[in-house]
C-alpha cells in the first residue's frame, strides 16, 4: 500500500476521481434500497449521487488539463489510512440509521482527504477545485447527519456528532483493538505455561513476557498502519500508545494473579478475571461498535473460552 504523503498531484487527483465514482455508485444503491420505505431520503441520496458524478467530471477536467488523458487506477484500498466500509448497501431492506451513519463517515473521511490534499498542492486550479469540493463535502456531511425518517430536523448538533465520532476513532477503537488482542491472544501461552509447570512464578514471567511483548508489537503495528491524515483517527503514535497500553493491560489482568504462591488459588482468580475481561470487551463492542450485546457477548466469550481451553489442553499434555 502507498502512503498518502508519498502521492504526487497526479496520483492524488486520480485517487479523488476514483473516490467520487465509488461514492456516487454507493449513494445510488442507497437510493434504490430506500425508495420504497423512505422515498424522501432516497431522493436525497439520488441528488448526492448526481453531485458526486459532477465532482468526478470536475476532477477529470482538471486532470486532463494538467496531466493528459490517461488516468492511473488508484483506489482507496491502494492507499494506507482509508477506513473499510461494510457493503451495507447490498442488504435489503436497508436500515436508515446505518445508512445515515455510513454516509456521514464516508463524507467526513472524503472531506478530510480533500483538506489534506489542499495542503499538499500549489497548483492554482487544483487548489480552487479542492476548496470547492471541501465546501460540497461539508454540505453532504450535514445532509447525512440530518437524515432520518421523514427528514425531521430533530438531530444532534453537528459539533457533538463530530466530537463523538472523533472520540470513537481516536481512542475507543485503538483501545478496543488492544484490549481484545491482549486479553484473548495471551490466554493460550499463559494458561499453557501454568498447567505445564504448575509453578506460579514461572507462569507470571511467561505472562509478563507475552503481555509486554504483545503490547509493543501491537502499538508499533497500529502506529505504522495509518498516519491519520485521511481517516481522522488522530496522531499515529498516540493511537499506537493507546493500543499498546491496552494490549499489555489485557494480558496483565490474568497474569498478575500468578504472584500468589498457591497455584490453584492463582488460577481460579485468573480465570475469573478472564471472564470479566471478556464481558468488558463485549460491553465496549455493544456500546461503541453498533452491535447487540447478546451477540457480542456470545462471540467474544465463546472465542475467548476456546483459546482458554486450548492453552489448558496444551499445557496439560
Amino acid at each position: 500500500m502507498r502512503r498518502f504523503k508519498d502521492l504526487d498531484d497526479r496520483e492524488i487527483l486520480a485517487l479523488a476521481i476514483s473516490l467520487e465514482e465509488e461514492h456516487g455508485r454507493i449513494y445510488a444503491e442507497y437510493a434504490a434500497g430506500l425508495r420504497e420505505t423512505f422515498p424522501a431520503s432516497a431522493k436525497v441520496f439520488t441528488d448526492m449521487a448526481e453531485e458526486e458524478d459532477l465532482h468526478r467530471r470536475w476532477l477529470i477536467d482538471v486532470f486532463q488539463k494538467r496531466f493528459g488523458d490517461h488516468i492511473p487506477l488508484i483506489r482507496r484500498q491502494d492507499v494506507a489510512g482509508f477506513l473499510k466500509h461494510e457493503p451495507i448497501w447490498m442488504v435489503r431492506p436497508l436500515g436508515l440509521d446505518k445508512v445515515r451513519a455510513q454516509a456521514e463517515a464516508i463524507e467526513t473521511e472524503t472531506r478530510q482527504f480533500y483538506r489534506s490534499a489542499l495542503e499538499r498542492t500549489t497548483d492554482a486550479s487544483t487548489r480552487k477545485l479542492l476548496g470547492d469540493l471541501i465546501s460540497a463535502e461539508d454540505k453532504h456531511v450535514s445532509l447525512a447527519q440530518e437524515l432520518n425518517e421523514g427528514l425531521t430536523p430533530d438531530v444532534k448538533a453537528q459539533e457533538a456528532a463530530d466530537e463523538h465520532r472523533a472520540f470513537v476513532l481516536q481512542y475507543v477503537q485503538p483501545g478496543f483493538t488492544g484490549l481484545i488482542d491482549g486479553s484473548v491472544s495471551t490466554l493460550a501461552p499463559i494458561f499453557a505455561a501454568a498447567f505445564a509447570t504448575q509453578n506460579t512464578w514461572q507462569t507470571f514471567l511467561v505472562g509478563m513476557a507475552a503481555s509486554v511483548g504483545a503490547g509493543i508489537s501491537m502499538g508499533i503495528a497500529e502506529a505504522m498502519a495509518d498516519d491519520g491524515l485521511i481517516s481522522g483517527r488522530g496522531h499515529p503514535w498516540m493511537r499506537g500508545a493507546i493500543t499498546g497500553l491496552m494490549t499489555a493491560l489485557g494480558g496483565l489482568g490474568h497474569t498478575l494473579p500468578y504472584l500468589i504462591p498457591d497455584f490453584w488459588t492463582a488460577t481460579v482468580i485468573a480465570a475469573v478475571i478472564v471472564l470479566i475481561e471478556l464481558w468488558l470487551i463485549a460491553w465496549i463492542r455493544a456500546k461503541y461498535m453498533d452491535s447487540k450485546f447478546v451477540r457480542a457477548a456470545f462471540e467474544v466469550v465463546l472465542g475467548g473460552m476456546v483459546v482458554f481451553a486450548v492453552g489448558i489442553l496444551i499445557g496439560s499434555a
